[in-house]
């Protein structure tokens, strides 16, 4: 054999990949308040140190300055750095995480006073609102009054990869497109807007209707 699998090669990685250039020290010198400090990092924290001050709209001076106010007694400022940069990450991930949320999309769409509903790459419909509630009785009465879900077929004039790739495209600019919902051998027909919703994984729309 040519060479040895990597531990991973027969299943999906835990965690991205890291480059070499992140382990590489970096030694910058930041002035803040007349005081000039030296300081060794590698470079994936001196990233994370930018994107906080960004964030935070600040200087990396700034967010230094504040680290050794307050781990002054470590005396290991490069050390309280690291820290400061796991916990900054550690703390903006939870929050993305309790706004990435299905519970998040619900809230979302409850607000809406449109016809409005999440739909899974597989076009499954995940939740949606009262209105688009209302809209399927109307239209569909044979539907069951406890879930408009189960017995709904749903169909997009363009699929949801498509739909994805000018989300992509297009700056996240709402995607407009025909749908069709049916259930026995009724069927209804209208446009709505697509756009991504705020969660990672798994890729999901929100489509809010507009139009018949």
């Amino acid at each position: 054999m040519s060479g040895s699998a990597s531990p991973h090669s027969d299943r999906e990685r835990l965690l991205p990949p890291v480059a070499a250039e992140d382990f590489g020290l970096e030694f910058r010198v930041v002035a803040r308040g007349g005081i000039r400090r030296g300081i060794r990092l590698e470079r994936a924290f001196w990233v994370s140190l930018k994107q906080m001050a960004e964030s935070r709209k600040c200087t990396i001076g700034m967010l230094i300055d504040e680290i050794a106010e307050s781990q002054a007694q470590t005396g290991n400022l490069t050390s309280a750095i690291r820290v400061a940069c796991m916990r900054g990450l550690g703390d903006e991930n939870l929050t993305l995480r309790r706004l990435a949320s299905i519970n998040t999309i619900s809230a979302i769409l409850l607000a809406c006073p449109s016809p409005a509903f999440a739909l899974a790459s597989s076009k499954k419909i995940l939740t949606f609102n009262a209105p688009f509630q209302q809209l399927v009785k109307r239209q569909l009465p044979i539907v069951p009054n406890d879930d408009a879900r189960h017995d709904l077929k749903l169909a997009l004039d363009l699929n949801v990869a498509d739909i994805f790739a000018r989300l992509e495209a297009n700056g996240e600019a709402p995607v407009s497109t025909g749908f069709v919902i049916g259930a026995g051998d009724r069927r209804y027909r209208g446009q709505l807007n697509a756009v991504r919703a705020p969660v990672v994984e798994p890729e999901l729309l929100m489509a809010f209707v507009f139009g018949g």
